[in-house]
């Protein structure tokens, strides 16, 4: 299924998400495919599965048994385009950010994240905030949220379980990706880290796993 057909499939019931993530899953696993896990700073392996104009779909995997890359300015981000969120198993923490633009009493400054092919230029903007935690919705196997582009939020795995979610975009145009930071930090790069096959595979495995046992009954 491609985009448009598992956004179809969530306007549902989604039951057959489940089955093709299974599958998807199993074919990595196995290396019948040429999908490449990457390392995304905020905290979870991307297995970029299709982009195609402006949409794409992506599984996310949040596992302590992964290396993962580290943020160099914080959770707390917006995105360029429209989110829908399905989970496959575990927890998944959607927070909402209250953030009000100040001059003084700041505790975060803004910064456009451009991302290419190489990595990602994190660029300190002049605008500075107040952050502030707002609501809080907690998602669990099976079930889906939206998230408009330019909404502030960040993801979080309750007590650092296992969680995956298949993740689809569409871009919204004029709309940019940023993140809250340091007020200091500067200028910088980083490099997105993609896996090999064998870490790819083993990261396709692991979630396979996990979504099979979460389905299983009595597990």
């Amino acid at each position: 299924m491609r985009y448009q057909d598992l956004l179809g499939e969530l306007s549902g019931d989604g039951g057959g998400v489940h089955d093709w993530a299974l599958g998807v899953l199993g074919d990595i696993a196995l290396g019948r495919s040429d999908v490449a896990a990457v390392r995304h700073p905020l905290g979870f392996l991307c297995l970029p599965l299709e982009r195609s104009g402006e949409s794409g779909v992506c599984v996310h995997i949040w596992s302590a048994a992964l290396r993962h890359a580290r943020s160099t300015t914080s959770q707390v981000h917006c995105h360029s385009w429209d989110l829908v969120s399905h989970v496959l198993y575990g927890q998944v923490r959607n927070v909402h950010a209250v953030v009000t633009d100040v001059a003084e009493g700041a505790t975060h400054r803004v910064f456009e994240v451009a991302s290419a092919p190489d990595g990602d230029v994190i660029r300190p903007t002049g605008r500075t905030v107040r952050y502030a935690t707002g609501r809080v919705e907690l998602f669990g196997p099976g079930e889906t949220y939206t998230l408009g582009a330019g909404s502030f939020h960040s993801s979080v795995i309750p007590e650092d379980g296992e969680a995956a979610t298949v993740a689809l975009g569409r871009s919204r145009p004029g709309r940019g990706d940023l993140s809250l930071g340091p007020l200091t930090t500067r200028l910088h790069h980083i490099r997105r880290e993609r896996c090999d096959a064998r870490e790819t595979a083993r990261a396709a495995e692991l979630a396979r796993r996990n979504l099979w046992t979460s389905n299983t009954p009595g597990s």
